[in-house]
């Protein structure tokens, strides 16, 4: 039996490019081992009671590790949560959103960013990205702002943050709201300023994948105390609250069980200051890959703003498939079969979803679209986000740089697997 040829592409016989998998990412060491124990040897493993009174703000290590987010994000404030789904509500709830109106969010997101904007009975209305950062394009808001409009969320997709100095122009014009869903980009910069923070509510995602890895858990940053305390009563049953506090706006202060626990943020204390590191690292893997990539034609590496800085929780490809002259899925089944690990061509046009083209959510009949809360027919149509579409249907491929431990021999070894396809792409016409 003959060899395969090195040459020929592994999804035609040939052997494949990359032979072992790719180590896990995992940036959990001893010291994050240490500050667990001594937690769990303390006993104390939470120390939130659900009641006014010193407690209600969580234990030490909470207190801890919200003032050492509020110290490197440069915020008054911050306030951990026990998932960044969960901040999303919090924060949707504490800018005073009434049921019924309408909050602008972008549909290539994960689906908990409009999820949480249905959970106050709101409506989401989907505005398409930019082409060249994958955020959300200002130009799209306002198309999209209607009297009912009411928010924006802003989405620092993949590590890079949106376009916040148009995006807020827009919101001061029209009077509204704005958070920053940056579970992403802990770390990237704008303009000199952390990726997050320059929106009414911006936070971050703590999960297992992400940069910062407790586990569950996600971080909110706002300069505004009236905010603060808000998503604080949301956090931790806000109804058994507000009377003793003496709390008289009870918009939204319906509470929940979003409480952080002590073992995740004495870990989360730990990976906070390996952020830098680890997020110079990806910035070095992802320029390393980019100068691997260079010259192949018909695709697009990942292009960073002038005064911003890329944190590289995705890498985001497209695929020119009139320069190419072969499919983006056909070039996506080639690396795969190379041994490419960590791709994705389906990222996600959340509008499209089952829940938005049939328009049921809470009940079986269409809540709270066929109310008289919604006050106008909103489509959630193909076609509405073309850019997007576009994107998932035929041009997008991603690389998930934080599912991996990575070093210059495994990015060479992906470079070379893209430079192997592009130079077969004529046998995959």
């Amino acid at each position: 039996m003959s060899k395969p040829k090195k040459d020929t592409l592994a999804l035609h016989g040939g052997s494949k490019s990359i032979e072992l998998p790719f180590e896990a990412y995992n940036p959990i060491g001893a010291a994050e081992v240490a500050a667990a124990a001594a937690v769990v040897e303390s006993g104390v493993l939470s120390k939130y009671v659900g009641r006014w009174g010193e407690d209600f703000f969580g234990g030490p290590k909470v207190l801890e590790f919200e003032r050492a987010c509020e110290k490197y994000f440069g915020v008054n404030h911050a306030i951990t949560v026990n998932s960044w789904t969960s901040g999303l509500v919090a924060a949707v709830g504490a800018i005073g959103i009434e049921p019924g109106d309408e909050v602008i969010v972008s549909p290539w997101t994960m689906c908990a960013s409009a999820t949480a904007i249905l959970h106050w009975n709101a409506i989401p209305v989907f505005a398409d990205i930019d082409p060249i950062s994958f955020c959300i394009s200002p130009d799209a808001i306002e198309e999209n702002i209607t009297p009912y409009t009411k928010a924006i969320m802003s989405i620092d997709i993949g590590g890079h943050s949106a376009d916040m100095d148009a995006i807020n122009a827009i919101a001061q014009k029209y009077g509204l709201k704005v958070i920053s869903d940056t579970a992403q980009s802990p770390g990237a910069v704008y303009k000199g300023k952390m990726a997050g923070t320059l929106a009414d509510v911006g936070g971050y995602s703590l999960n297992y994948h992400k940069h910062i890895h407790t586990g569950e858990g996600g971080i909110l940053v706002t300069n505004d105390a009236k905010l603060a305390e808000r998503m604080r009563l949301i956090r931790n049953h806000a109804e058994a609250v507000v009377g003793d506090m003496g709390v008289t706006n009870l918009a939204n202060m319906v509470g929940h069980n979003f409480r952080l626990g002590e073992i995740e943020c004495a870990i989360g204390i730990e990976q906070l200051k390996k952020l830098p590191d680890l997020v110079a690292s990806r910035q070095k893997i992802a320029n390393r890959l980019t100068h691997g990539l260079a010259g192949l034609r018909g695709l697009r590496t990942p292009v960073v703003t002038p005064d911003c800085t890329h944190s590289y929780y995705m890498y985001f490809l497209v695929i020119d498939d009139d320069v190419t002259g072969v499919g983006r899925d056909k070039i996506y089944e080639a690396l795969l079969a190379e041994g490419v690990p960590g791709l994705s061509k389906n990222f996600a046009n959340i509008h499209l979803l089952p829940m938005y083209q049939r328009k049921i959510a809470y009940g079986s009949k269409g809540f709270p679209w066929t109310s008289d809360i919604c006050h106008r027919q909103v489509s959630y149509d193909k076609g509405i986000c073309p850019v997007a579409e576009w994107m998932n249907d035929r041009a997008y491929i991603g690389f998930h740089m934080c599912a991996f431990e990575l070093d210059n021999d495994k990015v060479d070894l992906i470079a070379d697997a893209f430079r192997k396809v592009w130079s077969n792409l004529e046998t995959l016409k």
